[in-house]
């Protein structure tokens, strides 16, 4: 499926934030990228420009397509409560973000890959699609096979976050997704009303 490959330090400057993780190359230039970088002066952003720039962040940030983004939407509207909310719950909710957080994969990116080419199980079963859903008390694991490699171990021994929905057995080298979680326990800096407000118009 096709993916975003360029440069990730220039739609961090987009957003004005390291949306990939740490990035030297932000923190050197963390003004919008172009030819005229700093100086260029931009007017009033309407409405529908922050609400667009929002729904691009949170694409971006995920590694979602815009049609792929849509349907998450359309799900998280025909559920009860607060669509926004939902709709980054259900984000959260995929394989590859959850590789991603537990620290087997370094980032979103990488999780992504590490799921495709088939490393990573869930409940004992290989899954090798990066959407895949994950439901409260699904183990995710490295397969038997891949536990020795560089990558994963290099990822899991820089991991230090901990997040309160998800458990973690190093010698195991699986984890269990406890539960979904909470808007309040999601570290990203979304506005998801203006996304909802954008989908919504």
């Amino acid at each position: 499926m096709a993916r975003y490959t360029g440069p990730k330090s220039k739609i961090a400057r987009k957003f004005g934030e390291a949306i990939f993780g740490d990035d030297k190359s932000f923190e050197k230039k963390n003004y919008p990228p172009g030819q005229h970088g700093n100086n260029r002066r931009r007017g009033k952003k309407s409405e529908y420009a922050v609400q667009l720039m929002e729904k691009q962040k949170a694409k971006y940030t995920y590694g979602i397509l815009e049609k792929q983004f849509r349907n998450i939407f359309a799900n998280a509207k025909r559920k009860e409560g607060v669509t926004g909310e939902i709709l980054l719950q259900l984000c959260e909710c995929r394989l590859d973000n959850v590789v991603f957080r537990m620290g087997i994969a370094p980032s979103r990116r990488g999780a992504r890959q590490l799921v495709s080419h088939r490393h990573i199980t869930v409940n004992g079963e290989l899954v090798n699609i990066p959407s895949y859903t994950l439901k409260a008390g699904d183990v995710v694991g490295v397969r038997e096979k891949s536990k020795s490699l560089q990558v994963i171990q290099e990822s899991l021994d820089s991991q230090n976050n901990v997040y309160e929905w998800l458990t973690w057995n190093s010698e195991k080298k699986e984890g269990t997704f406890v539960s979904v979680p909470e808007r309040i326990q999601i570290p990203e800096n979304i506005k998801e009303q203006l996304i909802v407000e954008l989908y919504s118009k």
